[in-house]
């Protein structure tokens, strides 16, 4: 069975993905190759963020606080 990657396994991946598509040297398909990567990861790392908000929303009985950064 496959490892599962964690959120921050794909943070670290999304960093390099990024520092790649810096490099002024890379061809055009293998950008769009880093680019499409990229989008799939920043996707998976959607999707756990929302079932962990999930959970937390269960784990305080349905209440749902605003944090400061949500004022803004």
């Amino acid at each position: 069975m496959a490892k599962t990657e964690t959120l921050e396994d794909s943070f670290k991946k999304l960093d390099e993905i990024v520092a790649g598509l810096e490099n002024t040297e890379l061809s055009m398909d293998a950008a769009l190759k880093l680019y499409k990567e990229g989008i799939k990861l920043v996707e998976s790392c959607n999707s756990k963020i929302d079932k962990v908000e999930k959970e937390i929303i269960v784990l305080n009985g349905g209440k749902v606080e605003a944090s400061n950064e949500d004022i803004f």
